[in-house]
């Protein structure tokens, strides 16, 4: 993960009602281990961050001037650190505005990850952390707190310039703070919704859970076409990058890799042919499970509408095609 370009500036802003004061970094931060190591932390902690919202920029305005001021820059027209400057000066303006949130370190990291171009945004806060001197006392330090980054963005620079119709080249974190909070934020980066990540993955799954129907397979290799399906999806997810249906049509099944890819393209699900894959979403997928006075169910959800049919009115499950060792049981119990 070759980093480019990286500054940090500090908002200093107290949930008071007092005036934030914008601390500004002189230089960008220079080259070195900790440098990179923090940027790669960062970078990691949004991977496996839950919850993102993916989007696009809005058109450049005087609402929405982040675009503007990033174009500049990679057009050459202005340094990294003018920009990060020009940006964060913007982002304190909003945060007394909106007084919805106290402030932090912003951190600015234009990075490469294999032939792609990320710009990373970041508002993170510090923490106290206990520390060893050499003469083995101990000390409490303060330090970036990057397990819990609450607002950040990140920028397929690439993505933005080489397809201008994609609707999913920025993420960021939707939060926990509540709505307004993260639409502040996402205000400032000028995004807007462009892709229903959690609502696309659904359709994918339905979608496999029809396929495996129509294949009439066994239940062994279903199990390992779902594993095979979600671990993908997982991965893809860890690293913020989309699923393409023809890979994973191949990963699927190498002997037949297009089968998947044209089983959705015939039947229309209406997927685009990368889509960005919803973690909590894909776990729910796994298993549906549940326990109650010495009951105990669990199956896995594309099995749902075949071999298990539920009845929502009478809250009752039918199951088809049960174990042949518990069919004996049954039977021995029923002599």
């Amino acid at each position: 993960m070759p980093v480019l370009h990286s500054a940090i500036h500090k908002i200093d802003k107290k949930p008071d009602g007092l005036p934030a004061v914008l601390f500004l970094g002189g230089a960008e931060q220079v080259e070195s281990q900790a440098r990179d190591d923090l940027m790669s932390q960062l970078n990691e902690s949004y991977n496996t961050t839950a919850g993102k919202g993916w989007g696009f920029f809005h058109a450049e305005s005087g609402a929405y001037p982040l675009r503007g001021w990033l174009a500049k820059y990679l057009a050459g027209g202005s340094d990294f650190l003018d920009f990060s400057i020009t940006a964060v000066e913007h982002l304190t303006r909003l945060m007394e505005e909106s007084n919805l949130t106290t402030g932090g370190h912003a951190l600015f990291c234009h990075y490469q990850q294999g032939l792609t171009d990320y710009l990373i945004i970041a508002l993170v806060q510090e923490t106290e952390a206990v520390t060893m001197t050499e003469e083995l006392h101990l000390m409490t330090v303060k330090r970036l707190d990057l397990d819990h980054i609450r607002l950040a963005a990140r920028i397929n620079l690439s993505e933005w310039k080489n397809n201008p119709q994609s609707r999913q080249y920025i993420s960021y974190l939707k939060g926990k703070q509540g709505r307004k909070v993260s639409e502040y934020f996402r205000d400032f980066i000028g995004a807007q919704e462009g892709v229903d990540g959690p609502g696309e993955t659904r359709t994918l799954l339905k979608a496999f859970s029809d396929f495996v129907e129509s294949e009439d397979l066994g239940e062994e290799s279903a199990r390992e076409k779902t594993n095979t399906l979600v671990s993908y999806a997982m991965a893809q997810a860890k690293f913020g990058e989309p699923l393409t249906l023809d890979e994973l049509s191949e990963v699927l099944d190498d002997a037949q890799p297009k089968a998947f890819a044209n089983f959705i393209r015939d039947k229309d699900y209406g997927l685009s042919a990368s889509l960005l894959p919803d973690k909590k979403t894909l776990n729910k997928f796994r298993r549906f499970t549940g326990r109650i006075d010495g009951l105990s169910i669990s199956f896995e959800q594309h099995l749902l509408g075949s071999k298990v049919e539920f009845d929502e009115a009478g809250g009752t499950l039918t199951l088809r095609s049960l174990p042949t060792q518990l069919t004996d049981q049954l039977k021995r119990a029923a002599a």
